[in-house]
């Protein structure tokens, strides 16, 4: 479930940042654009979540 949820998430916040660039700019919103960042975001982060360490520190 925090999988899907993290993707839904990650796809709201990129086509509002695709909506309000583009309108910005005066170019034609693209949804594609925005599913597409918030693929490649979901990725990274998960590849991310998976390389930091869950254990905890012995010494400060």
């Amino acid at each position: 479930m925090q999988y899907i949820m993290t993707f839904i998430w990650t796809l709201i916040l990129s086509e509002m940042v695709v909506y309000v660039v583009s309108s910005m700019n005066s170019a034609v919103f693209h949804v594609e654009t925005g599913v597409l960042i918030a693929v490649v975001v979901t990725i990274l982060l998960f590849i991310l979540t998976a390389l930091i360490p869950n254990d905890p520190i012995e010494k400060h």
